[in-house]
């Protein structure tokens, strides 16, 4: 597939957290606004999430072991991947948006229809993707936090500073084998892949112009440069 082909870009980077996202409240005390909560009705999920301008940062948990579990929420492995998140599963996913018109999907995806998505929205999941791996994910009608055609406008002003998300690089253990899904996604520039014996996604603002840092790790594995 040409290059030109894939037009794509960052909808919202999701690290999985324990039961209510507790996790969500340091980075409220960083100096984040926080949007608002959300619940995958059917899906057994829920999430606390933070906007940006052009992307969002979401911190879900499984509520309901047991939707999480049944027919179709199974095949996307989410429960697999959120028990796992401390041992044999990237903590990680990260969702693709289009970026313009006529792009196609940047993957080789099957269609996950979610018991809260209406039809005919669908969500594409990549293929062939392991377990140490970030869940890669599709988006076709995904949107820009600050785009008009959002349901509801959420805070995008933070006392932290920054704005637009500009980079992701995730690290961790079997992340220098990666699968053709990957080699994709960072085949783009704007999302890197490290070897590293734990699990940690470095996130970007505005640059890194300011050249300022803030590691939140114990709590979350996750590092903000803007």
């Amino acid at each position: 597939m040409p290059p030109s082909a894939f037009v794509f870009e960052l909808d919202h980077l999701l690290v999985w957290a324990d039961v209510g996202g507790p996790e969500a409240d340091r980075l409220v005390q960083f100096g984040l606004s926080e949007g608002d909560a959300n619940r995958h009705s059917g899906q057994g999920t829920a999430c606390r999430r933070f906007f940006f301008r052009n992307a969002y940062l979401e911190l879900p948990w499984v509520h309901d072991a047991e939707e999480a579990q049944k027919k179709p929420v199974d095949a996307t492995q989410l429960w697999l991947r959120w028990s796992g998140r401390h041992s044999v599963a990237s903590p990680f996913g990260l969702c693709l948006r289009p970026a313009g018109p006529g792009g196609s999907i940047p993957f080789p995806t099957w269609e996950y229809q979610p018991p809260y998505l209406p039809p005919p929205l669908v969500i594409h999941v990549a293929q062939d993707v392991p377990l140490s791996e970030p869940f890669w994910f599709y988006l076709g009608f995904g949107r820009r936090p600050d785009d008009a055609g959002w349901p509801k406008p959420q805070p995008l002003q933070h006392a932290a500073g920054f704005w637009e998300v500009t980079g992701v690089r995730f690290c961790g253990p079997g992340l220098g084998r990666p699968s053709t899904v990957a080699r994709t996604v960072t085949g783009m520039g704007f999302v890197a892949l490290a070897e590293a014996p734990d699990h940690c996604a470095e996130v970007t603002f505005d640059g890194g112009r300011r050249r300022q840092s803030e590691d939140f790790r114990p709590t979350l594995p996750l590092v903000f440069h803007w």
